[in-house]
């Protein structure tokens, strides 16, 4: 009944650089494409979750 009562850690994950690096990767891809209003997107979105997953790093050096 021991394990029922521990808890875990709190690891949520996110995944927020790997998903910032899929989408660089993919506005380079359109990019070369000649797709620049996708690129422009996918870089848009590539910002932001850079911007989210610097926040987050921050915020949990400080706790």
């Amino acid at each position: 009944m021991t394990h029922l009562l521990t808890t875990a850690p709190l690891q949520a994950g996110g995944g927020f650089l790997e998903l910032a690096l899929l989408f660089l990767v993919l506005a380079v891809v359109a990019g070369l494409a000649g797709l620049s209003g996708i690129a422009g997107l996918s870089m848009r979105i590539a910002k932001i979750l850079v911007v989210v997953f610097l926040v987050l790093m921050v915020v949990s050096f400080l706790l």
